[in-house]
């Protein structure tokens, strides 16, 4: 049986307005815990605890990874959150897929004027040189990536006409 089997993981990057918001609620988890011990007010003891829910679930839907898949024709990507929640996002067959080349590429100048929302499970920056990956599905959907050059190969390798590296 001959398998190919490529992995990649992407950090997708917070915007600092975000990682601010992350930071003082945890400074306003530990200031109104402190006091609400030292003074033994029952009230700022509640509003502590849920405070720190908050930054909990705060940090879970903020520090998110996305895993990219390569298996046997299949293209399947998670969304790993705070390192310890892993949920299946998509899953795509490479004999469906339209198209894949770089964000930039002449190649994508037919698609541009589709109206189709994409789905981003990149890092979320435009990086110098820029590494991330459109690739057109069905018709229907717009994913964009930011896989390794193995993961680009790997793929290439299964469908050489529609994989553009540029």
């Amino acid at each position: 049986m001959n398998e190919t089997y490529v992995e990649c993981l992407v950090k997708h990057e917070t915007n600092v307005a975000i990682r601010f918001l992350k930071y003082l609620v945890y400074a306003l988890t530990a200031i109104i815990g402190l006091f609400s011990l030292l003074t033994n007010f029952l009230l700022g003891f509640i509003a502590a605890i849920a405070l720190g829910v908050g930054a909990y679930f705060l940090n879970l839907y903020t520090d998110i990874e996305y895993e990219y898949l390569y298996v046997d024709r299949e293209i399947s990507i998670d969304r790993i959150m705070a390192r310890s929640k892993r949920k299946k996002v998509a899953s795509f067959d490479v004999e469906k897929m339209e198209i894949m080349a770089p964000i930039n590429s002449y190649h994508l100048d037919d698609y541009r004027n589709r109206q189709i929302k994409p789905s981003d499970y990149s890092s979320g920056v435009a990086k110098q040189p820029d590494r991330r990956y459109v690739f057109f599905y069905e018709g229907q959907k717009k994913v964009i990536l930011e896989p390794s050059a193995d993961f680009v190969k790997a793929v290439h390798n299964v469908a050489p006409r529609k994989v553009f590296t540029d």
